[in-house]
């Protein structure tokens, strides 16, 4: 590892445990769902090839780009094949994360971490993620179903329980008769 990335990641390490400021947004999620965490430069044109940029929540590796490319070793299991970076929108100074198939688990705060390797300026946003369990909608009973006779209903017992009513009906209409 060179020299300038060990610096980097100890002034990043730092800078995550640095006092926390106000967030600068906050995103919602359903469990399941695809979710876009925002963070941008100024527009203007980035060079890749000396971009240092990590998403992390605390120390916690979400993912690395270094110097044009991805650099996913140290990438915490939980986020594996679950993010990406825009590479074609990234030289345009757009960091924002796409994390996929997102879990209860990844409700956090977290942090997006850059610098141009020729400046001496780290810049730093916060974004908390909320994520919710789905809401679950119950779908009304098909024509079929509604047709039907509940359960529980006086149906649901023996044919004997309903002789006594027929006899009660039948013996006024045999006195009538007589």
């Amino acid at each position: 590892m060179k020299w300038e990335t060990a610096l980097w990641m100890v002034a990043c390490l730092l800078l995550a445990s640095l006092p926390r400021g106000q967030l600068d947004t906050t995103c919602h999620a359903f469990v399941g769902d695809n979710v876009l965490l925002p963070c941008s430069t100024s527009p203007r044109e980035v060079n890749l090839s000396e971009l240092l940029l990590y998403w992390q929540i605390g120390n916690e590796g979400v993912h690395y780009f270094h110097y044009g490319k991805d650099s996913l070793k140290k990438q915490d299991e939980k986020f594996q094949g679950r993010t990406s970076l825009f590479l074609d929108q990234m030289k345009h100074g757009n960091f924002s994360l796409k994390l996929s198939n997102v879990q209860l688990g990844d409700d956090a705060e977290y942090s997006c971490i850059y610098r141009l390797s020729k400046s001496h300026q780290t810049n730093k946003s916060t974004i908390k993620l909320h994520v919710s369990a789905p809401p679950v909608i119950e779908e009304p009973p098909s024509p079929s179903e509604q047709n039907q006779i509940p359960s529980g209903s006086p149906m649901d017992g023996p044919c004997l329980a309903m002789l006594p009513l027929s006899l009660l009906l039948l013996l006024p209409l045999e006195l009538w008769h007589l």
